[in-house]
């Protein structure tokens, strides 16, 4: 009997042991790219055959068929660009035809690249053709624009070894450990569940379902590589779904960990997850609602419908080699006690349907209330309460901005006295003054130097949030990315509150208590905001407030009320 194709061994990128030791010493040499986080996660895939069948980031010719046909340069079917996204400073020391050693963040060597191509990629055409739309609100078209490198490079690469992982080894697969797993337990048919959320009842449901309907074994495969920002974090999640594993029977389903970075690209994004699941050996693939959605767009409408996912997914599913099994929404019917595909209830008017989204299980979470044991599992909400104290005890931010000479300082300093005569917990003030003294010393005025000066703020906030504090900062943060950076930061950890004191450039001319605004006028301030340099007004802050005839007192007050208001402060 000749071996199942899915659990055949497929091609990896690695060496030989000896050739990896060899390989080591004389990478020495070589010119080095530091990766990060998520090009680690790209090249930990590429070399474990995950991303089978490239051989290496993508070529120019490759990129543009994927842009444009979902489809490499010789027709087979690939749906996302994966690239290495480098500086300009460093495209340019690199000859083609050149290795270069990728490391990780530590300088510890991954694999070694050779480049073939070099080339300044059309990233907004990208947007509109992986994404759907460049639209910034898309946290991997931000991604793109703000964060990635502004060249790419192409080029096969050679593995030497796998990026180490120091948590939760024993559940990381790679594609041919899970074959091999699945070949040993004799599983013939494999459907894959594809999870960045923990897991509640309805998701046992559905995974159960779906495996009933396929007659197929059960894997669920988080991904614990990047997802979206304000996702829970990936430690806290597989310690939720370990608590779940006990209710599922162990003879016929598994875990493993995929170490993925998302894009977050909706149906292009299914047709990936497929060919990645394919080549860990799974015949059948979990395809839900909204699959892989980023949540809103800067309108305020989803970004793809909610079975756009399928559709596409049904369309090239002889070519991805794994079977869809299509998932609705799952809903709870009180009177009878369980869970029903919300399409497939017929009596619709005469049964309770309960069911509680993913933003109000934050609410709950957040604000300590309830969670009923019909929605998830009381040990998965032990967990997640772990993580999530009740909002009145979580570390938080609040983000001044405004115009120089606006009040920001004054304003924050008052705060500061408030929140700290309230008690409870540990106040910072992290003020445009002391952090120029203690954290950026050496900086100076420029875009480039200021928002190097804010990403320290943000850094420093997000620290203080982490360990339950209240951070307050009060910089000019003239720039909405940096904002938003520094936002993102700082919500993985706790809330983020932000402020516009809206005092008009006039008034604060005509303050002008440290006397900037006429050094400025006079040009012997380069690039002072407001003046000679742009300020990009927030266009939904948490609150804004006017200092114009309004006593500093009442400006604090209006804060405190906000941040009562998020359930970040016990109402007095």
């Amino acid at each position: 009997m000749t071996m199942l194709s899915n659990l055949a061994p497929i091609p990896e990128l690695f060496v030989s042991y000896d050739s990896a030791q060899k390989l080591k010493v004389e990478a020495a040499d070589l010119t080095s790219w530091d990766l990060s986080p998520r090009q680690i996660c790209d090249l930990e895939l590429l070399m474990n055959g995950g991303f089978n069948p490239l051989k290496g980031f993508l070529g120019e010719a490759d990129y543009d068929n994927v842009v444009e046909n979902m489809r490499l340069a010789d027709g087979t079917l690939w749906p996302m660009p994966i690239t290495l996204d480098v500086s300009e400073d460093f495209a340019e020391k690199i000859e083609l035809g050149q290795d270069i050693a990728l490391r990780d963040q530590e300088g510890v060597i991954l694999g070694t690249m050779t480049v073939t191509d070099r080339w300044t990629p059309n990233k907004s055409r990208e947007a509109e053709k992986v994404f759907g739309a460049d639209d910034d609100a898309h946290p991997a078209v931000n991604y793109l624009h703000n964060a990635a490198g502004k060249v790419y490079l192409g080029g096969p690469i050679v593995g030497i070894q796998q990026p180490v992982h120091y948590d939760f080894r024993a559940r990381r697969d790679t594609p041919n450990e899970l074959r091999a797993y699945f070949r040993k337990l004799g599983w013939r048919r494999i459907v894959a569940f594809q999870t960045r959320n923990p897991l509640h009842r309805a998701h046992q449901e559905l995974t159960f379902r779906a495996a009933k309907e396929a007659q197929a074994n059960l894997l669920i495969h988080p991904v614990v590589g990047m997802t979206k920002p304000g996702d829970v974090d990936h430690f806290t999640r597989v310690r939720c779904y370990e608590a779940v594993l006990d209710k599922y029977p162990a003879s016929t389903t598994s875990m493993s960990l995929l170490n993925l970075a998302m894009r977050m690209a909706g149906p292009r994004e299914a047709v990936w997850h497929g060919l990645i699941r394919a080549n860990h050996g799974c015949t059948h693939f979990i395809v839900g609602r909204d699959h892989a959605g980023p949540g809103k767009n800067s309108a305020g409408d989803d970004f793809y419908g909610p079975y756009d996912a399928q559709d596409l997914f049904r369309q090239y599913q002889d070519e991805i080699g794994v079977e869809m099994v299509d998932f609705k929404h799952m809903v709870f019917v009180q009177e009878r006690a369980q869970y029903e595909p919300n399409d497939e209830i017929l009596d619709k008017d005469n049964v309770t349907i309960l069911n509680i989204s993913g933003t109000e299980l934050r609410r709950r979470l957040a604000e300590g209330l309830e969670i009923p044991e019909w929605f998830s599992f009381p040990e998965v909400v032990t967990e997640l309460r772990k993580t999530r104290p009740p909002r009145s005890q979580q570390g938080f931010t609040v983000f001044f901005t405004g115009f120089s000479g606006s009040g920001k300082s004054t304003i924050a300093n008052a705060l500061m006295v408030k929140l700290m005569e309230m008690g409870g917990r540990p106040v910072t003030l992290l003020d445009g003054d002391i952090v120029r003294k203690n954290l950026s010393s050496e900086l100076g005025f420029s875009k480039e130097h200021r928002d190097l000066n804010i990403r320290r703020i943000g850094y420093v906030a997000s620290e203080i949030t982490k360990n339950g504090g209240i951070a307050i900062c009060a910089p000019i943060a003239p720039y909405a990315t940096t904002r938003r950076a520094v936002r993102e930061e700082i919500e993985q950890f706790g809330a983020f509150c932000e402020v516009h004191v809206a005092t008009s450039i006039e008034e604060c001319e005509r303050r002008d208590r440290k006397g900037l605004y006429k050094l400025a006028r006079e040009g012997k301030i380069k690039e002072f905001t407001g003046i000679s340099d742009p300020y990009d007004v927030p266009p939904n802050p948490e609150l804004s407030v006017e200092t114009e005839n309004v006593e500093v007192d009442n400006c604090a007050h209006q804060v405190l009320l906000k941040l009562e208001s998020m359930g970040l402060i016990a109402a007095s």
